[in-house]
Parts: C-alpha cells; structure tokens; sequence
C-alpha cells in the first residue's frame, strides 16, 4: 500500500476510535444521568407539591445533597425493579452488554499492567502464549450452547453474561485474529478498540431503543391509539 494511502487510512482510524469513544461513553451517560434526574426532580415535586414549576427547585444546597442521595437509592430501586420486570430479550441484552464492556475494560487495564510490569504476566502453556480471544471463544461457545439447549428462561438469560465476556475476549483481539499476527499495540490494534466500541455502542444502542419502544407502546395503549 503506497505511503500516503497508509496515512491517510491512518488517520481516518483514529478519527474514528475518537467518534465511537465518546458515543459509546455518552450513551451509558445518558441512562445513568437521565434516570437519575428523574428521580431528583420525582424527590422534589414530591416534598414540594406547591411548586408548580416545570423543574422543581431545593431550598437550600442541605436540601439539595439530600434529594439527591435520596434519588440516587430510587434510581437503583428502580433499576432493579425494571430488570427484573424486563422481558427476556431485554435482560439477556443487558447481560451481554454488561459482560462484554466489564470484560473489555479489564483486559484492557490488565494487558497494560502485564505490559507495563505492575500485573503478572502473559498466560503460557507448553511454551506457547495462549491469547485470550482463545479462552474468549471456548466461553461464548460453550455458554451460547448451554442457552440453545437450556429450556430454563433463567438460565438462558444468566449465560448472557459469561457469552458477551467470551465476545468481549475475542473481539478485543480483532486485529490479530485479521492479521494473524500479534499487532495489540500497534497502529493495527486500534482495530480492536474500534471494533470493542462498536460493539458497545450498538449493544447499548439497542437497549436504549427497546426502553424507548416499550414506553411508546405503553403510552399509546393507555391513550386508546394502538390495541392494548
């Protein structure tokens, strides 16, 4: 490939790597944030019912740490009431997604320490450096049978997460299984991290408008728009 070709593909990577960053961190922001708001401003219209205005206001900045702490316990009751009243589909997204960006992090964080020297050391057998796309697929194949063959809607939705950790495992070391060769902390391994993103970022996408889906049918159902 000419110089400046490479370059120029160079650059359009991290352009990239620089997108997909911001909006996978920007969509797990706006769930957190946004549930939270809701119950800040649910905290306040209910200890101040007077209060007509569309953002209710706390008295005092006492007043205020206060709701706030009181919001942030609703926000995890309601997070845990929402999983567990959520369908199926919902949960084992949720669990996939959590799986695999959990995993993805650690194994970012843990290959650095490994490179850096402050976190053991590369597993090896025989010699030979077992990658960990490998330990990736054996877990996302034998949890993805596990879920085909289970006929227990708790199971299946349980083996998500060791699924989307064994995804997460292996796509983190896209770039190598393209290559065949080792490139994670090369210029070609930002394709792992583009890909991981990507991942996330649909993965988190989709969930988000499955919530925003459910709501509408809920609403239009209750306003006589749509059978219920």
């Amino acid at each position: 490939m000419p110089l400046g070709r490479r370059n120029q593909l160079r650059a359009f990577e991290d352009r990239l790597t620089r997108v997909l960053a911001p909006v996978a961190g920007a969509i797990t922001a706006a769930v957190l944030l946004g549930e939270g708001a809701r119950r800040y401003r649910g905290r306040l219209a209910a200890r101040h019912p007077e209060d007509t205005h569309l953002l209710p206001r706390a008295e005092s900045p006492a007043e205020a740490l206060e709701v706030a702490g009181l919001a942030s316990q609703d926000a995890v009751r309601v997070a845990v009431s929402g999983y567990r009243s959520a369908s199926r589909a919902e949960v084992a997204l949720f669990n996939m997604f959590a799986g695999f960006v959990g995993v993805s992090l650690f194994i970012r964080v843990s290959t650095l320490g490994v490179r850096e020297g402050w976190w053991g050391g590369n597993v090896r057998l025989g010699g030979r450096h077992i990658h960990h796309f490998v330990p990736g697929i054996l877990v996302a194949f034998c949890s993805g049978a596990g879920a085909l063959i289970s006929d227990d809607e708790r199971i299946e939705t349980t083996l998500a997460i060791p699924f989307g950790i064994g995804v997460g495992l292996t796509f983190d070391e896209a770039a190598l299984l393209l290559d065949l060769r080792d490139v994670y902390w090369s210029r070609e391994g930002v394709l792992s991290v583009q890909v991981s993103l990507s991942v996330a970022t649909f993965l988190g996408a989709v969930i988000l408008g499955m919530r925003m889906l459910q709501r509408g049918e809920t609403r239009a159902a209750e306003q006589g728009r749509i059978p219920g």
